[in-house]
């Protein structure tokens, strides 16, 4: 079977972290008789370099032709410290989210056991826990409207949403927890926020047709708080765009390292499936990054982009290996040899091959 690869790099690391998944995904390709052909395209500041855009229209028409989205990192410290800018990098990302209709972002939170230790919460609090978060991403405060005072001295930003948006997304979270444990957490600031009141409205007559799952509700703060109070209770948390932005990074934290974790966005036309870190453009250039989080991500791709179930677990599977063998880069590494970028991917792709049980 031949899929088509929309392979976006981006910025910073994202060109290193995008090749180890691109290694893996043709070992899992040879393994099991797969064709996947990568269609290289720029995004980001690589883009605006190139021609002006972030996210320009034969990029976004290679991302309508192709079967998923293998995406890096974007972001660049020479736009990052202009806060004149009219064009940046991060426009790019979230009209790529608006054009291809992906209204949902799905992170999963699972510690490995080898690296729990790692995390800066006691062991106890997070040895067990297991969830998703859910974001809605392609309304509220980032997409309402905005703007400044002719004097420049005020602006604004409106969290937006509609009914129609809030069940859109809450129906695909009601449906993962079906998946999973059938516990349902809403996150909400509906003490304060119209919109907010808005969304919990909407859930509260949505409870009736899904008896199956618990539903509970957390405003914003105490959801913040409870993360890292007693991870372990959680199971879906489904939130809007900017809630979950943070609480998702926030969570992300207690694994132990931010370059471990995967994320797909998905909704009315091509998903794309990308780390949960940034560009890092610190480590750009010098092989140290770590590829796991990308990595992890083309298994999402198989899995919740093409359908290859056994396909995501074996790379999974071969994460799984790496990490228990100590082959992992310098952030994890914790004192004992330190792979560069490249090694781990080469390591991981002849993981894949040779199929090796953990």
């Amino acid at each position: 079977m031949t899929y088509n690869i929309a392979t976006l790099p981006g910025d910073g690391i994202g060109p290193e972290v995008v090749e180890q998944a691109v290694k893996v995904l043709k070992a899992i390709g040879e393994k099991y008789g797969h064709n996947f052909v990568f269609t290289y395209a720029p995004v980001g500041a690589t883009a605006i370099d190139q021609t002006g855009e972030p996210y320009p229209a034969d990029t976004h028409k290679l991302c309508m032709n192709s079967d998923a989205v293998l995406f890096g990192a974007i972001g660049d410290p020479k736009y990052d410290n202009d806060p004149k800018a009219k064009v940046r990098p991060e426009q790019g990302l979230l009209k790529m989210r608006k054009d291809l209709g992906l209204y949902s972002n799905i992170r999963p939170i699972s510690p490995f056991k080898s690296l729990l230790h790692r995390s800066p919460l006691r062991q106890d609090l997070v040895d067990g826990a297991d969830f998703v978060v859910i974001r809605e991403l392609t309304g509220g405060i980032y997409f309402g409207q905005k703007g400044r005072s002719e004097d420049g001295n005020a602006a604004f930003d409106t969290m937006y949403y509609t009914k129609d948006e809030v069940r859109r997304i809450v129906t695909l979270a009601f449906d993962y927890a079906r998946k999973r444990r059938n516990k349902l957490t809403v996150v909400d600031k509906a003490n304060v926020i119209a919109s907010s009141r808005l969304w919990r409205e909407t859930v509260q007559e949505m409870v009736g047709d899904y008896p199956d799952v618990a539903v509970d509700y957390l405003f914003v703060d105490n959801a913040a708080m409870q993360i890292i109070q007693w991870p372990k209770q959680f199971d879906v948390i489904v939130t809007g765009n900017m809630f979950g932005d943070i609480l998702s990074d926030e969570a992300s934290v207690i694994t132990g390292s931010l370059g471990l974790l995967p994320s797909a966005s998905i909704g009315t036309h091509t998903g794309v499936f990308e780390p949960v870190h940034g560009s890092y453009p610190q480590a750009a250039g010098k092989n140290i990054a770590n590829p796991l989080g990308t990595i992890l991500s083309a298994a999402l791709l198989l899995e919740l982009g093409l359908n290859l179930v056994e396909e995501a677990k074996a790379v999974r599977e071969a994460v799984d290996a790496s990490l228990s063998a100590g082959v992992v880069t310098e952030d994890i590494s914790e004192g004992e040899k330190a792979y560069s970028t490249s090694e781990v991917g080469d390591w991981l792709a002849k993981q894949v091959l040779s199929g090796v049980a953990v």
